[in-house]
This record gives C-alpha cells, structure tokens and sequence, in this order.
C-alpha cells in the first residue's frame, strides 16, 4: 500500500519528537516541497509497546505508565502538530502526524514499509553526556535504520554549537 499524495510521489517519513531541533523537520519540509512529495510526521511513544501490529493501521499498544498515558500524548501530539505545521504550511508541503508505539528505530521502519516511502529523514542523537549513554544503552535510531532499510535514509546532523553558531558581539579579537 501506498499512500502518494496528489503528485503520485511516494512520501517522506520524517521522525519527529518534543523539543527536537528544527533542522530536523525543516530539511524534511524542504526536501519534500522540493519533490512534491507529502510528509508524514512521526512520533513514537517510547512509554508505549506494541502488543500486536496490524498493516491496516490497527496497532494496538498498552502502556507503560497507564495513569499518564493518554493526557500527555495528546498534549505532545498538540505540541508536534503546530511545530509541524509551521514547518510545512508555509512551504504548501501535504503533511500528517501519526503516533507510533514502541521502539522508536523499528516503529519508524514499519511505518515506511506500510506507506511506501521514498525516504526515512531522522536528526542525530542530541550532544551531551545523558544523550551518549541513552545511545549505548539503548542504540541509535538513525544508525538502525541505516542498517536495515531498503529505502535512503536521511539523516541530519544537528546544529553546530561552537564558535560559528554563536552571534558576535564585538569585531575579531585584537581590533580597534
């Protein structure tokens, strides 16, 4: 099954998450306006596990914390659909957001599979320690999909945080 937008062009699988750098989905907005490909927005909610996976779109999960579940994914789901938006509507690129359960890296495969995608978009892991050792433990979703899919894979670096990024204040050091 396929789900080509009004183009025929297959779409574009981009993985989304709360508080993710923009490069991330602006590079997919971009890349999709460029092919007059749709977007599909993904988020998978890790705090959920797939129990069953039907290709009809009947995935049904259970919860790993029940009592918060449904409150917050609405609320993020709410979060990601503005920042999606303000993404894509300028750009006139189709998009919609599907929510997704369990391992983030295998979640978004399947998904792709489902749609026939052109191409999976995902961002690097985020800088620091708490990131590095999240990564070991549980590995990289951009470098799993890499290993395993038969579609590209674009993934997008995140945003350089040193000197160069930073706004100057002053002219080089040593001038008057």
């Amino acid at each position: 099954m396929s789900d080509d937008g009004p183009t025929g062009m297959a779409p574009l699988v981009v993985g989304v998450v709360p508080g993710q750098y923009p490069e991330v989905l602006r590079a997919a907005a971009t890349l999709a306006d460029g092919l007059s490909a749709p977007l599909i927005c993904a988020y998978v909610d890790e705090a959920s596990y797939l129990v069953e996976w039907d290709p009809a779109r009947l995935a049904h999960r259970l919860s790993l914390h029940p009592d918060a579940d449904d409150a917050e994914i609405r609320a993020v789901t709410q979060e990601l659909r503005s920042v999606a938006g303000a993404a894509c509507d300028g750009l006139g690129v189709a998009w919609t957001l599907r929510t997704l359960a369990g391992d983030p890296a295998r979640a978004l495969g399947r998904l792709a599979a489902e749609a026939g995608a052109g191409m999976i978009i995902v961002g690097t892991p985020e800088r620091g320690l708490g990131h590095r050792i999240s990564e070991a433990l549980n590995g990289s979703v951009a470098a799993w999909l890499s290993h395993h899919q038969n579609c590209p894979v674009l993934i997008v670096p995140a945003p350089e945080l040193g000197p160069a990024r930073l706004p100057r204040t002053s002219g080089p050091a040593g001038s008057a």
